[in-house]
């Protein structure tokens, strides 16, 4: 797992640190989501299709997933899609 480091401006604004720009892949007018969980924030890359990320989180330090445990993760995401919990 990498860690980088943002400043918010008084403005409420940050700047993507320039690595996680190109792990993503992410260009100036790309849409960026917000999902707050708890005490964490993830963002989600809006514009992009799934196969553009391919590769992109690989971790060789993480266990594979089961295509039933991304199944499972999917369908979960729709639920909370649909009852606004993202």
């Amino acid at each position: 797992m990498n860690i980088y480091d943002s400043t918010l401006t008084s403005k409420g604004q940050t700047t993507v640190p320039a690595e996680v720009r190109e792990a993503l892949n992410l260009k100036p007018g790309d849409k960026i989501r917000y999902v707050v969980s708890g005490n964490r924030v993830y963002l989600r890359v809006k514009n992009k299709r799934a196969i553009d990320l391919a590769g992109k989180f690989y971790d060789p330090n993480r266990p594979p997933v089961s295509i039933e445990e991304m199944e499972a993760a999917i369908g979960d995401a729709i639920v909370d899609h649909v009852l606004g919990r993202e």
